[in-house]
């Protein structure tokens, strides 16, 4: 079967084009590097000739509010439509657990955009919410620090291994049926704030970590319920412990 993965050379993308690689599929590692722009269409229609699935795990370069949005509205629209053109029989997207408790941050709102349009296109389809993988926690710990002081929130965190959103992603291609919205989170429910201290404490940070309830998640208030999934997701096999003695 050939599948083509948009966002191919990326952290999610690589580890699925491995994965589908070693399943026995024909597989397409699609991005601009490559020759395949989904944002201006260059070399979709080649990439996406014969491929019966198409799964798109792209990320903008850009999380401002306008270039995020313009990111997966264009690409979005670009690749469903060529994907009805060739005849895929399943889409698949990666989005994120809590998106549409997440609309103060643009980046969330243009996923929500994504989603939509893929929903309103009529392709059998798949998107896989996953919550945050544990290689943005640094990011996260950065984004929170004030004068020395990385102020987080208390809030429920369950991120998951970017190793096990690819192989949920690989699962889903491999199973060949499409699933609609569904989710995927870790499989431990923490406050955020301890992760973040496990996490610096792990890497020699010696940074103050401060539990603050207003603390924002890149400019979001948050509560227990804006980053973990609903019950029945699936869980990623991988605990926090074990990812940070690999890393």
């Amino acid at each position: 079967m050939k599948v083509v993965v948009i966002g191919g050379t990326g952290l999610i993308g690589a580890k699925l084009v491995g994965l589908l690689q070693q399943a026995g599929h024909v597989v397409v590692a699609a991005s601009p590097s490559r020759g395949v722009d989904a944002v201006s269409g260059q070399g979709l229609a080649q990439a996406l000739a014969q491929a019966e699935v198409v799964v798109d795990v792209a990320n903008a370069p850009s999380f401002e509010d306008q270039p995020v949005l313009d990111f997966f509205r264009s690409a979005t629209r670009n690749l469903l439509a060529e994907a009805a053109r060739a005849g895929v029989q399943h889409y698949v997207a990666l989005s994120v657990v809590g998106t549409e408790r997440l609309l103060e941050g643009g980046y969330f709102r243009a996923k929500l955009v994504q989603e939509e349009l893929i929903q309103a296109a009529g392709l059998p389809h798949t998107i896989l919410r996953a919550t945050q993988f544990y290689e943005f926690l640094a990011s996260i710990a950065a984004a929170s620090v004030v004068e020395g002081v990385a102020r987080l929130s208390p809030a429920a965190f369950q991120p998951v291994a970017a190793s096990d959103v690819s192989a949920a992603l690989a699962d889903i291609v491999n199973g060949r049926q499409a699933l609609g919205l569904i989710e995927l989170g870790g499989p431990e429910r923490r406050p955020m704030v301890d992760l973040v201290q496990e996490y610096l404490t792990a890497q020699g940070d010696s940074r103050p970590v401060v539990s603050d309830p207003a603390a924002r998640y890149f400019g979001i208030a948050l509560n227990d319920a804006s980053l973990v999934p609903d019950m029945g997701a699936r869980l990623g096999p991988t605990h926090f412990a074990d990812w940070l003695r690999s890393h």
